[in-house]
């Protein structure tokens, strides 16, 4: 899963010198959190998002006139208020590389660069559709939630046993977590269709340590 197959290619882009009004203006018509902002030459040279435009805004408790702040606001420019210092990934980079320089930066989007040309913007939006995607989120059948040991070969077993079985695995995914006494306990989850739920039930009984939960969904 690589950037390049989940960002948004194409992103909205503007130069530094648009106002602040008609930035946010754009943001509402296309229905977009952010902007990215390039030079007459197409090079990246800032981001802005929604909240850094509405800082930048008049408070509704000014003691400007309505006909001060059009005015204003039509003077001030995203070059003025943009952020300057972008993060970008490439687009031949890991998914969760990205999603992980959001999650510990808390920003909401990166540009998407390809030999330095702005290409893309993958955003949280993007992350949370590709993990949809990943967990079969979007697709029926029947979902099941297991502890394991994490033993070498674990998956394997489980999934050669439903794959025997007639089913199709149609969304999957695993995690390690911290039990209060400070155990680490692997469970992972299996979205899989062509069987019913009792028979996965069965399936998976003898080969994990505890299913936790089982459903059609």
């Amino acid at each position: 899963m690589l950037v390049r197959d989940h960002m948004t290619r194409n992103p909205v882009t503007v130069l530094p010198s648009l106002s602040v009004q008609d930035a946010l203006a754009l943001m509402r018509e296309k229905r977009i959190r952010r902007l990215l902002v390039v030079e007459a030459q197409g090079k990246l040279v800032g981001i802005i998002s929604e909240k850094d435009l509405l800082y930048a805004s008049p408070s509704p408790t000014t003691s400007l006139s309505v006909y001060e702040i059009p005015y204003l606001l039509s003077k001030l420019t995203v070059e003025k208020v943009m952020t300057r210092q972008v993060l970008s990934v490439t687009e031949d980079a890991p998914l969760e590389e990205a999603a992980l320089v959001m999650a510990d930066r808390k920003i909401g989007g990166l540009p998407v660069l390809k030999d330095g040309k702005l290409v893309g913007i993958i955003t949280e939006t993007d992350v949370f559709r590709s993990f949809l995607k990943l967990l079969g989120g979007r697709a029926k059948g029947v979902r099941a939630t297991v502890r394991t040991t994490g033993a070498k070969g674990t998956i394997a077993k489980i999934t050669g046993a439903i794959s025997e079985a007639g089913g199709d695995i149609v969304g999957m995914g695993d995690i390690d977590l911290q039990t209060p006494s400070g155990a680490t306990i692997w469970q992972l989850m299996f979205k899989v269709q062509g069987v019913g739920k009792d028979k996965l039930g069965a399936i998976l009984k003898p080969l994990v340590e505890e299913i936790i939960d089982i459903r059609e969904n």
